[in-house]
């Protein structure tokens, strides 16, 4: 049974519960640009794009100097000003050690940007488990695949043995577009019925379940 060399996991929502910021930013950037601040419902939905897509999909007239100034304001919010706390979901570290101490590579594909992801890594310290990273800063927004393309032939490690692991519909078409396998963490943004869309292998609703199911799966190194 075991296959997985590679494993590569989204970021917000996926590892980090972090949709309350990343919801309070968005609403307070919009509020400060002048244009209608949206429900959490609504707001959410955007979550795993690169900044620039999901505010052009709650906004889908705004000009470009209007995305700009919100992708500003939102940084800024994110970064530097929010009070809403964000920390690592239970079982995060204890899921990547032992994935880690098995020999599995590690790999994190997000929408995020390079800076936001880089000061989030380093505050919850998790960032020297993952052999790699990608933000569409130095690839492609989620659901074109660039970015699992990308860790693939830097960590030479072919999509058979590789396993997407994310919590929204821009994370599981990602995957499909390039037919690696994908298992979907039901907590997220966005709704088991929409997920399972995209095929995924399995849903899980903590981060102990993938744990117990990804352990006779991988390839030890």
């Amino acid at each position: 049974m075991s296959k997985y060399q590679l494993v590569i996991f989204d970021w917000d929502g996926t590892l980090m519960n972090s949709e309350a910021r990343i919801v309070a930013s968005i609403q307070t950037a919009a509020e400060r640009c002048g244009l209608p601040v949206l429900p959490d419902e609504v707001s959410k939905k955007i979550i795993g794009l690169s900044l620039d897509k999901a505010i052009l999909g709650l906004y889908p007239d705004a000009s470009d100097e209007q995305v700009a100034e919100m992708a500003n304001a939102y940084s800024q919010c994110f970064l530097q000003e929010s009070q809403v706390e964000m920390a690592p979901f239970d079982g995060a570290e204890s899921l990547l050690l032992g994935l880690k101490s098995c020999g599995v590579k590690l790999a994190i594909a997000t929408g995020k940007s390079r800076r936001g992801l880089d000061q989030v890594l380093q505050e919850c310290g998790l960032g020297p488990y993952f052999d790699m990273t990608r933000t569409p800063v130095e690839s492609a927004s989620k659901p074109d695949p660039l970015m699992l393309e990308q860790i693939l032939q830097e960590l030479d490690v072919p999509v058979e043995r590789a396993l997407m692991v994310g919590d929204t519909t821009f994370d599981l078409q990602m995957a499909k577009n390039i037919d690696m396998d994908r298992v979907a963490m039901s907590y997220g943004v966005h709704e088991s019925h929409e997920l399972d869309e995209h095929e995924p292998l399995a849903h899980f609703d903590s981060l102990q379940e993938l744990h117990s199911w990804l352990t006779p799966r991988i390839h030890m190194g």
